[in-house]
């Protein structure tokens, strides 16, 4: 049977990795040199889940850990925190924001719930200034899901976001300034156009109530099983949409 591993003997295999006997490349990483492995890992647990592969799962969620691990490591080195001070601050963090579970306050819904979670971590970062909250939106963050997360914000304060027909119009009308773009040739008006039609795409996705990102990422994977279709009718051709006429192009596709 395999051995089984603690948490704190895990983290020591992380200093261990860390140390002067340990391994080169392990104690080169600083936090920011890590950051993109984050970032990937955690898509990684995301493509687990989607796939609904627990064993999977459990592998990806546990190069998560060793990136919180090894931050934290890094961190104690530098006498900044430890994986406990992580830890205790995530604790006490649940415990502040769930006062239906740990103190007297009662709700009866998990909208309640939310509303509550709001106005708590709103007190805790002292974001009483509006302008702050929206400049304390992670600029890391995916373009799209900060464009989205900003426009919640900006609703919640009372900007009215219209309904659907008036949204649609705006990125039509976007389009139709995004194309006038093109025609003059200008690469900064074309850049800015474009940024405001995808700005007001996922306004609409919010009108509409549905999640841009999934949307787009339904969008791709459809695009990419028709492109695998078309490739495998072009086998003759080495797979190569290139080597066939404009009309045998089309064809394939339709």
């Amino acid at each position: 049977m395999d051995k089984t591993y603690s948490f704190d003997e895990f983290t020591d295999i992380v200093r261990r990795l860390r140390s002067k006997e340990g391994c080169p490349w392990d104690r080169e990483q600083t936090h920011a040199s890590l950051r993109q492995c984050l970032i990937e890992e955690c898509y990684e647990v995301v493509e687990a889940i989607n796939n609904d592969d627990s064993a999977n799962l459990c592998e990806e969620l546990g190069d998560v850990l060793l990136q919180v691990v090894m931050h934290s490591v890094i961190a104690e080195e530098e006498k900044e925190f430890s994986i406990e001070d992580v830890i205790s601050e995530v604790s006490r963090k649940m415990i502040r924001r769930h006062p239906h579970v740990f103190g007297d306050v009662k709700v009866k819904s998990s909208t309640e719930v939310l509303k509550n979670w709001d106005e708590i971590k709103k007190n805790e970062k002292e974001e009483a200034d509006p302008k702050q909250e929206l400049l304390n939106v992670p600029k890391a963050l995916p373009a799209n899901i900060r464009a989205e997360k900003i426009q919640k914000k900006a609703a919640k304060m009372g900007l009215n976001l219209g309904d659907s027909k008036d949204s649609l119009e705006d990125v039509t009308k976007s389009i139709e300034r995004l194309g006038k773009a093109i025609e003059i040739g200008e690469k900064s008006l074309i850049f800015n156009e474009f940024g405001s039609m995808l700005f007001r795409m996922v306004k609409l996705s919010l009108i509409l109530q549905i999640n841009a990102e999934n949307s787009l990422t339904n969008a791709t994977n459809k695009f990419i099983n028709r492109l695998i279709d078309v490739l495998s009718l072009s086998e003759g051709n080495g797979y190569n949409l290139c080597a066939i006429t404009p009309a045998e192009n089309e064809a394939l596709w339709q």
